[in-house]
């Protein structure tokens, strides 16, 4: 996420159990969980991208099941933790919008546009493999190929995130508003409906034209807001009313949840039915979208229920990492899709690039932390300092 170790606010604000070396390790444990499970989501597919559609539906079954699991901690849940988080951040270091969007441009877009270079250019290995290298260096060369890089984030499939975390964040005054009105966590219901329907028009009604990515974005933003005013009525409750509800309705809420949570992956299995049986992605299931979308909204608050519980504190050292793992796991994931063999089934193709991506992307994220000169990369130190020595003004 944006936030460091030293600035995040999850290391600062008071526990609500009291226990000092425990705050907030249950949100960290969702920030690293929605890292891993991103790179699960990824590993569940094929290398185009695709539920292994030459397999057989049985060879589909146990790689689609894992997809279910991993897709239960989506992007989604990513952004709503670092609006969480930023109400926290406002609310004990109030400051205004012009500074407060600063801070998220240099935390997000100075990354991004490193990334969107390095990806851009680290692709034509793999369009090289796969012998799409000319049709790949023609992008490079096109502006509105470099435009739909840079403002949709499309130099990579994970890459959109960035740009739409920072759309939504622009509307994070409007987010302030759900902080004491617990009632605006219904909001996600009202942009996740907006967003089924207005998709369902702007695809037909501009398919094939070079609008639609940036329309289907900004319906995408749009409908987001929902998912920005339920995290901030969520942090808003959690920094008011932590304490009693611990006290008092801990245990009917959290059974509320789990139960929602079970019956949402009943949804879910569900729709991955289909996809095992056909080898295509579904797209047009009612169920399985609000069970998709929901998810997110109901482990952050699941996992909120679960606050006063005892979390690993490795958790915490390891939470920083989960931007960088969603940033940097992709070079190791086409590495690993290189070297897999045909002959290789989906469930061994799967193990293998997580085998092979997870603790890589890892040792490359870590060693980025240590290295001052590149941390902020992965968002985890300073942004070079492009100042002139004096010394050097003084010889030239």
């Amino acid at each position: 996420m944006p936030q460091t170790m030293k600035t995040d606010p999850a290391h600062r604000f008071p526990p609500p159990s009291g226990q000092g070396a425990q705050r907030l390790v249950w949100l960290d444990s969702l920030r690293l969980t929605a890292g891993i499970s991103m790179v699960g989501l990824h590993a569940s597919a094929d290398m185009h991208g695709l539920p292994f559609a030459e397999a057989t539906a049985e060879e589909r079954f146990w790689p689609m099941m894992l997809r279910a699991l991993f897709y239960c901690a989506r992007t989604e849940l990513f952004i709503m933790i670092s609006i969480f988080l930023l109400m926290m951040s406002l609310e004990k270091r109030p400051r205004n919008y012009q500074r407060t969007m600063v801070e998220q441009g240099r935390r997000l877009l100075i990354p991004f546009l490193f990334w969107t270079v390095f990806y851009s250019l680290f692709s034509l290995i793999k369009a090289w493999h796969l012998g799409y290298l000319a049709t790949a260096l023609d992008q490079l060369s096109t502006p509105a190929e470099w435009l739909e890089r840079l403002v949709l984030g499309s130099a990579k499939y994970h890459m959109h995130f960035i740009p739409t975390l920072f759309g939504i964040l622009l509307f994070y005054p409007v987010f302030r508003c759900a902080v004491k009105r617990p009632w605006l966590l219904s909001a996600a219901i009202v942009g996740l409906t907006f967003k089924w329907t207005m998709e369902r028009w702007a695809y037909p009604a501009f398919w094939g034209t070079a609008e639609l990515p940036y329309i289907i974005r900004a319906i995408k933003i749009v409908g987001y807001l929902g998912y920005g005013l339920a995290a901030a009525a969520l942090a808003g409750m959690w920094m008011r009313h932590a304490q009693q509800f611990i006290a008092t309705v801990q245990r009917p809420v959290f059974t509320i949840l789990l139960l929602s949570a079970m019956a949402l992956i009943s949804v879910k299995i569900h729709t991955i039915l289909g996809v095992i049986a056909t080898g295509q992605w579904v797209f047009d299931d009612r169920a399985g979208y609000w069970a998709d979308f929901l998810m997110p909204i109901v482990l952050l608050a699941l996992c909120m229920t679960l606050a006063s519980r005892k979390w690993p504190q490795c958790l915490s050292r390891w939470a920083p990492y989960s931007l960088g793992i969603y940033l940097c796991h992709p070079i190791f994931m086409d590495l690993a899709e290189m070297l897999l063999v045909p002959e290789m089934t989906p469930l061994a193709q799967v193990i293998a690039k997580l085998t092979i991506t997870i603790p890589l992307t890892l040792g490359l994220v870590r060693f980025l932390d240590k290295n001052r000169a590149l941390g902020w990369t992965v968002g985890l130190g300073p942004l070079p300092s492009l100042a002139i020595p004096k010394h050097a003004l003084r010889q030239g």
